[in-house]
């Protein structure tokens, strides 16, 4: 199963508007546009972040980094020629303790 960012929209949408009930009637609810808006702000927020170099903890869930692979020859499998991979930058994340123990239990 995939989970798609609009499908997150909907299952915060849908959990927002289950809470109205006696105990929770100071929670106002939050409609499918505002669920929108907190998901696209919260991921464009990480990505700005981690384009500028920064790390990104969250608590729980794991930490994600921004890594430098360093330029090294290459080579085409086809022709078996000699090819020079350049420098570049990829993304690491890391299984926070809590995430890890909910997977394997």
């Amino acid at each position: 199963i995939c989970l798609t960012k609009s499908d997150l929209i909907t299952r915060l949408a849908q959990k927002f508007a289950n809470l109205h009930g006696p105990s929770n009637s100071e929670i106002t609810e939050l409609g499918h546009k505002d669920c929108e808006l907190c998901v696209r702000t919260i991921l464009n927020s990480m990505v700005s972040a981690l384009s500028k170099g920064h790390r990104i903890e969250v608590r729980g869930f794991g930490t994600f980094a921004v890594n430098n692979r360093p330029k090294r020859q290459g080579r085409n499998p086809k022709t078996g020629e000699s090819v020079l991979v350049p420098e570049k930058k990829v993304l690491h994340f890391k299984c926070g303790k809590d995430l890890r123990k909910k997977l394997n239990l």
